[in-house]
This record gives C-alpha cells, sequence and structure tokens, in this order.
C-alpha cells in the first residue's frame, strides 16, 4: 500500500502531470516530423535504386544543376514577395477592423476569414477556373474592357505573379488574426496618454501599435516563411511547376523528381535542402524575439 501511494503521490506532481498530458502530442510529433526528417537524410545518402550507400553525391548533383539553382531563387523570390504582402494586408485589415465599433467587428472577421478556412487545394482549384485560358473569367472581363488577355499560366511573368497572388489570398487571413490578437492585449491607457501629449495617428503607430506588436510580428513572419516555403498544393494546382519549371518551389520539385521521376534520394535531397536556410533564419529571429522579451 505504501508503494502504491508513493506511485499516486509521484504521478500528482505538476510537471509529471503536464508530461504525461502532452505525451500523446510528443509521440506524435516523434512519429510525423522527427522520425521522417531523420529518415529523408538516410535516404538523401543513397543512390537511385536505394541500394548503395553514395553519402553526398546527391547534393553534390543538384549543385551542377541550373534547374535546382533556378528552384532555389524562385523559392526565396516566392517567400519574401509573398510574405511581405501578407503581411502588409493582413496589418492594415487587422487595423482596420480594430477601429470598427465592436458589434460590427464579428461578421468582418468571419469574412475575412473565409480564404484561410478553406482548404487550399480546393480553393486554388476555384482559381485555377479563373486563370485557365479557355474559360477564364478574368479573361472574359478583360475582353469586356477592349483589353487583351492574359496569358495567366502559361507565360513566366504571369505564372508567378498568379501563384503570389494565390497565396497572399490564402495566408493573409492569419496574418489578420494574428495581428487584431496584438491590437486588442495593446492597453488603450497609452493611446489615451499619446492623445494628451498631442500625438497624431502616425506618431501612435510607430511609437506605440509596431513596437508593442513586435515579437508577434516576428513570429507571424517566420512561421509564414516556413510555411510558404515548404508550399506545394498552389503551385501543384495552378503549374505543375511550368511553365519549363519556372514556378517549381522546393516541395513541388521534391515532388517531381522523387515521385514523378523515381529517383527517391534525389527528391529527398532536394526537401532538405529547405533545412538550413530554415533553421539559421528561425534563429535569427527567434533569438532577436528573445532579447525583446529579456529587455522588458
Amino acid at each position: 500500500l505504501m508503494k502504491i501511494n508513493n506511485a499516486f503521490i509521484w504521478l500528482k506532481q505538476k510537471p509529471r502531470i503536464a508530461f504525461f498530458m502532452c505525451l500523446p502530442l510528443i509521440l506524435m510529433v516523434a512519429c510525423l516530423i522527427i522520425y521522417p526528417f531523420f529518415y529523408s537524410i538516410f535516404l538523401a545518402t543513397l543512390n537511385k535504386a536505394e541500394t548503395k550507400f553514395v553519402g553526398l553525391a546527391n547534393f553534390l548533383f543538384l549543385f551542377k544543376r541550373e534547374t535546382f539553382w533556378l528552384v532555389v531563387q524562385q523559392s526565396i523570390f516566392f517567400a519574401l514577395v509573398a510574405v511581405f504582402f501578407k503581411a502588409l494586408i493582413g496589418f492594415i485589415a487587422a487595423h482596420s477592423i480594430n477601429e470598427l465599433p465592436s458589434k460590427g467587428q464579428r461578421k468582418w472577421r468571419g469574412m475575412l476569414l473565409i480564404p484561410w478556412v478553406i482548404p487550399p487545394a480546393l480553393s486554388t482549384l476555384g482559381w485555377w477556373w479563373l486563370f485557365e485560358p479557355t474559360y477564364s473569367a478574368l479573361n472574359w472581363v478583360l475582353e469586356k474592357l477592349s483589353v487583351d488577355a492574359i496569358p495567366w499560366l502559361s507565360e513566366t511573368f504571369w505564372a508567378r505573379f498568379s501563384i503570389i497572388l494565390v497565396n497572399i489570398w490564402v495566408g493573409a487571413p492569419f496574418f489578420l488574426i494574428m495581428y487584431l490578437a496584438a491590437l486588442k492585449s495593446i492597453p488603450e491607457d497609452l493611446y489615451e496618454a499619446a492623445s494628451i501629449d498631442g500625438a497624431n495617428y502616425w506618431q501612435k503607430l510607430f511609437f506605440i501599435t509596431l513596437p508593442m506588436m513586435k515579437n508577434i510580428i516576428s513570429i507571424t513572419i517566420l512561421f509564414s516563411i516556413i510555411v510558404t516555403f515548404a508550399n506545394f498544393d498552389i503551385v501543384r494546382v495552378l503549374t505543375r511547376g511550368g511553365p519549363i519549371d519556372t514556378t517549381h518551389l522546393f516541395a513541388t520539385y521534391a515532388f517531381r523528381v522523387g515521385i514523378e521521376s523515381g529517383d527517391i534520394p534525389l527528391g529527398a535531397a532536394v526537401s532538405l535542402f529547405m533545412f538550413p536556410v530554415l533553421a539559421v533564419l528561425s534563429f535569427i529571429i527567434l533569438r532577436n524575439v528573445r532579447k525583446r522579451t529579456n529587455e522588458v
């Protein structure tokens, strides 16, 4: 009985209770993230037939391919442009909603969150119908306005524009809800004190709102960059990496090389190239967040 009582006392301690409650999530992360990550490292060191250890040969092979460096450039460009406009539009929308009366905010929040709630593959298919050259609703409108039809998905510039536009449409609501929550946490006393001191709208924005939101802005941008870098469904549905591989991202190129071409180790090597880039970026952003937190 004493041993049983001691076991219950041991289990009732808060750190252990917290650990056992988190254990299912820990196991899920281990099974779905940690194990696949290390297994992909193992695969990337094998030959195409997965019968021989080749070390870094797959990575060296990629470094010699112009298509791979095109994918690197395209992924960086896509992530930077898309995240910038998602953050900008999300901040403007959040600030605009925050200025509305409380009763009017609920419906706007609901409507603006719709693009983020709909499964991306499904909403992207709707956009594909808008861009599709034969039945394009956008080109139909342009023709009614006596404007030449635009090859949305068949020319490099417009294909890149299209996938970035759809990514912004899908991702901006995430920034909206995060920034709106941050705006709600800023004490109204700060704005009232600034108004008494004669501060105008822009001074309040740059000296109160933005400094108070720095941490949430940094974390949201980091999360969005990670998701945008690994984006698959938008490019896959709209362009499949075309025209001539100019819209491939890491995920779609890894799928093309690993699954469609049957070279799984090379596809694993492509997908692993994202890790050092995102790891360095995460370290820099999170270190700055930690510094600002410690200063406060």
